[in-house]
This record gives C-alpha cells, sequence and structure tokens, in this order.
C-alpha cells in the first residue's frame, strides 16, 4: 500500500510546498499594506488623522496608499522631518505610496532622496504663498519615466494666474519637480471671475490662450475662463460684448484654431 503522499495530485503537493514561501503575504495585500500603515502612523507625534486606499489586484497581490494628516501648525522644519521619516518608510515599503498634508496641501513623498526633497521645496513654497488656499502634487512612476501632478486652488483669478506663472513660467517664486510636471490652478467655484488655467500632461503652456484671456479682460468685464494648452474658453459678464471679445481673442492666439476659442456670454459653472 503506498503512502497517501503518493496519491496527493501534483498541484496540490506544489501548493504545499509554496506555502511556507508566503509567509508574511496576506491574500488581500492590499488591505495588510492599509492596515500596517493606520497601525505605524496613528497617533504619532504631530499626527491628527491617517486615511488609506487599498488596492487588492490579485490574491497575495496588492498596494495600498496612505495619508496622514499633520496637525494645524506644525512647523515647516517638522514637516521636512515628517517627509523625511515617510521617506524612509515607503523605501521600505515598495507597494505603498505615501502621502503627507499639511496646511491644506498635500504632497506625495516619493522613496528618492531627490524627488523627495523637490516636493517639500514646492510644499514649502506654496504653504507660504497667501494667494494659495490648498493644493495636491501627486506623483507615479511608468515605463516613461517620473510624472507629478500639481493642482493649486487660489483665492482669486489674478492671483490663480499668478501662481501658474510662478510655478511654470517667468514668476519663479515657486519651483516645480525636476521630473516632468503638469500644473492645474484654479479658483474656488464660488468665486468670480473664475478661472482654470493648466499646462498639458507633458508640461506644455497654455501661452497663446493665457494672451488671448490677457487681451479680453483688458478691455471686458470677464466671468471666467479656462485656459487650456489647445484650446480657450472665456465667459463674459455680458454676453453683448461677444463679438468684439472673440475677434481680440482670436487675434491674441493667432496659433489656436478658431474653433478652439470660444467666447461667450455668462453662464460660468
Amino acid at each position: 500500500m503506498g503512502s497517501n503522499a503518493s496519491r496527493w495530485p501534483v498541484p496540490i503537493i506544489a501548493f504545499v510546498l509554496a506555502v511556507p514561501l508566503l509567509t508574511g503575504c496576506a491574500i488581500d495585500e492590499g488591505s495588510a499594506l492599509a492596515a500596517d500603515f493606520e497601525e505605524d502612523w496613528g497617533g504619532a507625534s504631530d499626527v491628527e488623522d491617517v486615511s488609506t486606499v487599498r488596492d487588492n489586484t490579485l490574491p497575495f497581490m496588492g498596494k495600498a496608499t496612505g495619508v496622514i494628516v499633520l496637525k494645524d501648525g506644525t512647523p515647516p522644519d517638522r514637516v521636512a522631518e515628517r517627509a523625511d521619516d515617510m521617506r524612509e518608510y515607503v523605501a521600505r515599503h515598495d507597494s505603498v505610496t505615501g502621502r503627507i498634508t499639511a496646511d491644506g496641501i498635500t504632497i506625495t513623498v516619493d522613496a528618492d532622496e531627490r524627488r523627495a526633497g523637490e516636493v517639500v521645496a514646492l510644499w514649502r513654497s506654496l504653504a507660504a504663498d497667501e494667494r494659495v488656499v490648498d493644493g495636491d502634487i501627486s506623483g507615479s512612476s511608468s515605463k516613461k519615466g517620473h510624472r507629478w501632478l500639481s493642482k493649486v486652488t487660489a483665492v482669486d483669478s489674478a492671483g490663480a494666474l499668478a501662481v501658474f506663472d510662478d510655478m511654470v513660467g517667468s514668476g519663479g517664486r515657486h519651483r516645480p519637480p525636476s521630473d516632468v510636471t503638469s500644473v492645474e490652478v484654479r479658483t474656488l467655484r464660488d468665486v468670480r471671475p473664475g478661472l482654470l488655467v493648466e499646462s498639458d500632461v507633458d508640461g506644455g503652456l497654455p501661452t497663446e490662450a493665457i494672451a488671448a484671456y490677457e487681451a479680453v479682460v483688458a478691455e471686458h468685464a470677464v466671468a471666467g475662463a479656462s485656459l487650456e494648452t489647445d484650446r480657450v474658453s472665456i465667459t463674459l459678464a455680458d454676453a453683448a460684448d461677444q463679438g468684439d471679445a472673440l475677434e481680440l481673442a482670436r487675434r491674441a492666439a493667432p496659433g489656436l484654431d478658431a474653433a478652439a476659442v470660444s467666447v461667450t456670454g455668462e453662464g460660468w459653472a
């Protein structure tokens, strides 16, 4: 009579032999990573709140994103120290994305020391800018390299345009990360005139859209505008000015297709 083991199907034997290799891994790995993050950071000095998002892609495989919110009034140098702690944490846990919120601005802290230093420097300058209401600077890596997306809310349209220029143009007050960075700056939804100005995904600037907007706003009351690299949409406070404003905008942005230049009356949303 043969042994029991000799009657086991080969796949079962392979599974049994593989079980020890999975020690330390959870079947819902994303959930386990998120739980560890909450335990490791919850109650830590200066931390007001911890939140996580988990992604259980496959059995024993997954990833998590964790955000720590620092207490109001945490000094900038202490924020930088916490960011360095987070950098070390994500370097040890490569399936975890670590983020920090301080003074209303959330940043992704990369395991790479240069990237982490650059995003903390940008946080410092944005947090000290009275025109900035809040912001979110996220980063991710792919086969195309590392990319950043910076989203900022400004107090008013003049502030939004100035902050955008300071981040990617000639203003120079805010230095973006050296990797490819796209930037989006907008006013709060209830602010009039409202403004959204953004670069494209490769960091290209909406130069002609800005020129069209500035030409119109110099002559007419504007209720809102959206400025992108390949189009511009302007809403006037008085629809009666539409014809003149459209001519001004198209003349200031000859590189944009006529159909990409839109001027309408009040109705900004």
